[in-house]
Parts: structure tokens; sequence; C-alpha cells
């Protein structure tokens, strides 16, 4: 049942079908194989099951907030306070990249979203500052990876359903990662600039930094907001997403950008990114179901046991799984067919679901800028005119600190347990 299930999901997706029709596929082709054929009727009543869930709320709402952020110029105030604040440095613009994709995140939760706001802006501004095409093109993608890993996370959302975990305790749990892969992208970024003797700016003015951090405030001040009413318990997760959702649309107010057409363009891009997402977390509890009466993970679990018992050994095979994986199977997707299976192994080798999540996460992000299915590709490569092998070559040393920390994350558990364990106990 396994080789049908994920083999013809995978065969599927290579094949270019959509996701979601080619997960339905197979798990329609998995409940014949078990004989299951004649019990058809259970395939709707399972999806429908699977999205009748409060968590999942917070999806199209943290997508819509995304959207109108890119809509009502909230990215372009977001670059020019990361731009004064940083830009002084060596490759400056570059470091701006990083800055200003690490204050975006905080909003909008979504690496795709941050690609099509700042985004956009950093490349068109690395361009004429001379910076090379393809390197600007990488380092967006790679920066983009902190959407995932800065909370409110859509992908920990996700997560979180499929795990049985704690939105809030996850969200928490990231704070350190996240904020650790942008010292280590910064890091990365000194040496190249360094090496590759990028241009410096004219230094920014006490006045210029608080001007822009002034037009900027309410921007930069959207994650303290969106994520300390989650974590004080003012609001739950997806009264977080409606909360984010009326913040921005206050922000566009307020700033005087908000039109009639932006909005239509937000909630139409909202719905499309929305539907995705819940039909196949819906058809996810079919795999779900399928899987837990054929007993799979337990199976799994005693295949994994029996060839490696050796902690240290399985969370290395666990890592460079995970990064195969994301190579061609998008996030969700991916999450959706590996969390049932894998979390009763966690569970045997004492690997904690939160640690896990985090782990999960930056794994399938780095996908995102792998061939042959990186999505992160082929969108910067629209938007630099620029070829997806260039990209894929200027990718491949930035990779160096996203590896290096995701084996810091897995073996260091503390990194991620440390924030939930000290504000809401072990």
């Amino acid at each position: 049942m396994a080789v049908i299930l994920f083999g013809g999901f995978i065969l599927l997706m290579i094949l270019g079908v959509p996701a979601v029709f080619a997960l339905t596929a197979a798990t329609i082709a998995s409940l014949f194989w078990v004989g299951l054929g004649n019990a058809l009727y259970i395939v709707p009543q399972q999806i429908l099951d699977g999205v009748e869930n409060d968590t999942l709320l917070a999806i199209p709402f943290f997508i819509l907030a995304g959207n109108l952020m890119n809509l009502t110029g909230v990215s372009d105030r977001i670059f020019a306070f990361s731009t004064a604040l940083v830009g002084r440095f060596r490759g400056g613009l570059a470091q701006v990249n990083v800055l200003a994709s690490l204050i975006f995140a905080g909003s909008s939760g979504s690496a795709l979203a941050d690609i099509s706001g700042v985004g956009t802006i950093e490349i068109e501004a690395m361009r004429k500052r001379g910076y090379p095409l393809a390197y600007s093109g990488a380092l967006t993608i790679v920066t983009s990876m902190l959407g995932p890993m800065i909370p409110p996370s859509i992908g920990l959302i996700v997560y979180a359903y499929l795990s049985g975990t704690s939105v809030a305790r996850l969200f928490l749990a990231t704070i350190v990662p996240g904020l650790l892969l942008a010292l280590f992208l910064m890091i990365y970024v000194a040496v190249s600039a360094r090496r590759l003797n990028f241009p410096r700016q004219e230094p920014a003015g006490l006045g210029e930094i608080v001007n822009t951090g002034f037009h900027g405030i309410g921007a930069l001040v959207a994650p303290a907001i969106i994520l300390g009413s989650i974590l004080t318990g003012w609001v739950t997760a997806s009264e977080g997403g409606v909360l984010a959702s009326l913040y921005t649309l206050l922000l566009g107010l307020c700033y005087r950008t908000l039109t009639w057409s932006g909005i239509y363009q937000a909630l139409r891009s909202t719905a499309f990114s929305s539907v995705f997402i819940l039909m196949i977390t819906g058809v996810s509890a079919v795999v779900g179901w399928l899987i837990a009466i054929e007993q799979l993970p337990q199976g799994m679990a005693d295949l994994i046991v029996n060839v490696v018992d050796y902690k240290p050994a399985f969370i290395l095979i666990l890592v460079l799984f995970l990064l195969v994986i994301g190579c061609f199977i998008e996030s969700v997707p991916a999450k959706i067919i590996l969390v049932p299976v894998l979390l009763p192994i966690l569970d045997h080798f004492g690997i904690d679901r939160i640690q896990f999540g985090v782990m999960l996460t930056l794994a399938l992000s780095i996908g995102i800028a792998t061939p042959p299915m990186g999505v992160g590709l082929f969108i910067v490569a629209r938007i630099a005119n620029i070829s997806i092998e260039r990209l894929a070559v200027a990718v491949l040393p930035m990779m160096i600190p996203l590896v290096v920390l995701l084996l810091l994350l897995s073996y260091v558990p503390a990194l991620s347990l440390f924030l939930p364990n000290l504000l809401l106990g072990p």
C-alpha cells in the first residue's frame, strides 16, 4: 500500500499533475489496492472532517494579511527602513535583503509572499547598484525562507494541526532558530561581499533612520502586536489571523494606499492560495485515516528501529531524507504525507514533536530553492528574467548556512525548546 500511495503521488508530481489531484488519485488507488474500493463514500466524509478545524481558519487570514501588505506599500516602507539601518555596510543592499525579509516575515508567515513583496523590490534595487543578477535572485530566494521560520508561520499552523501540538508553543520555538537563520545569512553576506568587493552605500544619517522608522512604524510593530496577542492568550491563532488582516487594512487606510482594486486582488489571490492548502489538507484526512487502519506508522517504526537504533544516526538519516523530499514535494503536501508516518518513530527515539516541527519546516523550506520542484526558483527566474540554471548554481553556496543551522537544530534541542519551555513550561 505504501508503494502505491507514496510512489504514485511522487510519480504524478514529477509528471506535472497538481499536488491536490496527485494526492487524491494516489489515495483512491491505495483504497482499491487494500480492498476498500466499495467504501469510496469515506473520501468526502474524511475531507469534510479534515477541514472542520478552528486552527485552519488562521491560514486564509494570514495569507490575506501578507497580500495586503504587498498591495498597500507596507513592503516598500520595510525596505526603506532596512536600507537606512544597514545599507552603509559593504554589500549593504544584500544585508537589507536579509533584514527586510526578517521584518516582513513577522507579518506574512510565507516565503512566497516575501518573494512577491519585498523580494521584487530587493532584486530591482540590487540590479541598479551593480550586484550580479544571479546573486541577487539567489539571495532573495534564500532570505524568503525566513517567512516560514518566523511566527506567525502558515507552515507551522499546518504542522500544529497534523501533529496535535500547540500553535503558541510552535511559534515560540521558531523565534530563536529564525533569528539564528537571519544571523547566519548576514554572516554569509558579509563574507561574500568582501570577497566579491560589493559596493557600499552612503551612510544614512540619524535623521533619515528616524524618518524611515517613523513612516514605517506601523509595519515594524505588526509582528509584535500579532504574536504578542497570540502568546498572551488575548486571541487564538485563528483570531490572530483576523487581527493581522484587520491591522494591515488599517495600515492601508492610514497610508492612503488602500484601493478597492487592491482589496479585490488581495482577496482573489488569498482565495486561490487558501483553497489549495485547505483542499490538500482535507485530502490528507483521507490519507491519515488510510495509513492508520493499515497500521503503516507502526510498521515503518518497527522497520527503522530494526535497521538503526542509534539516535544520532537516525537524526542524520532523517535530515537527509527530509532534504531529498523537499526537492520533489512542496512543503504542505510533504508535511501531510510525512507527519502521520513519522510521529510514532520520533516518539520512539525521544525526539520532541515541537523540535521536529522546527526541523521539518526549515528542511522543507530549503526545497523552494532546489530543483526540480523549487517553486522559489521559478518565481524569481520570472521576476528577474534570468535562467533557472544560473539561479540554481548561485544558490548552492548559500545552502551552507542553511544546512549548518538545520543540523544544529536537529542535534541541539534547546535551540528550539528553550523559549517555549521558559515561557509556557515544559
